[in-house]
């Protein structure tokens, strides 16, 4: 007689055949996104993400969505996001030391318009979303989580879906008010069916279903001169600042499994369920200000990033099952601080340059963290973007814009200790460079 454990797998591997026949699973695991490892539009990944808060497209609505309303005209941007990744780990047992280099590969498009037409008050309201799809929009709901006993990173990879809708409002005086959502899904599969000894299967019957789960993003911000001296100028004039909250957010999939094995497992068959949880982005709280002064402006931003909270949610996932690891080997995280600044110089009428400097401390607390062996580093992020401005267009009532945005970032060594399924335990260094490129076109309208 077979041994039972050997159906146990054949059940699992049944069920997640289940869980991705609707879907792409081609992509690594990740506890990043988008928006918060590389930036979502251009200006975001050439400031490191320092002037984000302060970006009036249509990125906006991720990283402040009250900062939709700093201009009156609707948009509609196109832009693509290509990542190279060279992900390493130096072992003296291993052939190389490349851990994952496969790119992250996005195509995006936002649109935002002032729905005060609508109303009868005439009061500005602007509505504002943007789209992310991985592969240049040919893989939309990739997902996977998985056990490593060679070394994984923690928060890159790639996550297809990337949805924000929100909307924004003047309320008195140069302070306006944003609200949006991030869109996530939770998907989830059930699968019955019977096996003989030799894998084959029959009377299958197969669910699947995914649900958005909506996670809420706040923003304000104040013109400090309209708020204190709308009618003279003051020493308040061009300062700007802004305070942002994000809620935790992740994209799950659960699968429940039936497996009745002919001979060996009889009704009312082997009973498996499998939930787990990817692309985990921490609950964050931003602070930030800016100088706009005659052609130029500097700022920066301060954000608390909460990802002690994904050891509970690491706690209720079967794949990473940390419930049922000892206290000592539990996997764990810390909150961190991460501070940005930037820059931007307008060198024409038509060409502005800007560039941004940040530096993210890992959250990563344990460093030796068996069958799940986690990788990740400090590091330091540096970008650089330009923007021309074409005019004189035959078609369009108002000029077109170009943005194109590089970044770097440098992942830090850092020591870990790499636990194989046996037990055995083998040193390795961590670190990596990451080269971002991404470019848009906008139409105002």
């Amino acid at each position: 007689m077979v041994p039972t454990p050997h159906f146990s797998l054949r059940a699992l591997t049944l069920a997640v055949a289940a869980a991705t026949a609707g879907f792409s699973f081609s992509a690594s695991a990740s506890m990043g996104n988008l928006g918060t490892t590389y930036g979502v539009m251009p200006v975001d990944v050439a400031t490191a993400q320092s002037l984000s808060m302060f970006n009036d497209q249509v990125s906006a609505t991720y990283y402040n969505p009250s900062y939709l309303t700093s201009d009156e005209r609707g948009e509609l941007t196109g832009g693509i996001l290509h990542a190279e990744q060279e992900l390493r780990s130096s072992r003296s047992d291993a052939d190389g030391d490349i851990v994952s280099n496969s790119p992250s590969q996005h195509v995006l498009i936002g649109m935002k318009t002032n729905l005060a037409s609508l109303t009868r008050f005439k009061h500005p309201i602007y509505l504002g979303f943007i789209a992310g799809v991985e592969k240049y929009g040919k893989e939309m709901l990739a997902f996977s989580s998985e056990t490593s006993e060679t070394g994984q990173y923690l928060q890159y990879g790639k996550e297809p879906l990337f949805l924000n809708i929100g909307g924004a409002t003047p309320l008195w005086r140069g302070i306006s008010g944003g609200f949006s959502v991030r869109v996530t899904l939770e998907a989830a599969a059930q699968l019955d069916a019977v096996s003989t000894l030799g894998g084959e299967t029959s009377r299958e019957r197969l669910a699947v279903n995914a649900e958005p789960s909506l996670k809420s993003i706040l923003g304000t911000t104040i013109k400090w001169g309209d708020t204190f001296c709308p009618d003279s100028g003051c020493f308040l004039d061009g300062w700007e600042s802004a305070l942002t909250y994000r809620t935790k957010s992740s994209a799950s999939t659960s699968v429940d499994s039936n497996i009745i094995v002919t001979q060996t497992i009889p009704d009312p068959g082997l009973s498996l369920a499998v939930a787990t949880i990817d692309s985990f982005q921490p609950e964050t709280i931003a602070i930030g200000t800016q100088y706009k002064g005659d052609g130029w402006r500097v700022g920066g931003s301060v954000e608390q990033q909460n990802w002690s909270e994904l050891e509970d949610e690491f706690a209720g996932d079967s794949i990473k099952d940390q419930e049922n690891v000892s206290a000592g080997n539990r996997i764990g995280f810390d909150d961190t601080l991460v501070p940005r600044i930037g820059a931007e110089y307008q060198l024409s009428r038509n060409f502005a340059l800007r560039g941004g400097l940040a530096y993210e401390e890992s959250p990563l607390k344990t460093t030796r963290n068996p069958e799940l062996n986690y990788l990740d580093t400090d590091k330091i992020v540096a970008g650089l973007g330009i923007s021309a401005t074409y005019e004189r267009t035959r078609l369009l009532a108002y000029p077109v814009r170009l943005d194109i945005g590089y970044q770097y970032q440098q992942l830090q060594d850092r020591d870990f200790t790499i636990v194989d399924f046996d037990g055995n335990e083998r040193q390795t260094t961590a670190d990596g460079d990451i080269h971002v490129i991404s470019g848009s076109i906008t139409l105002k309208f």
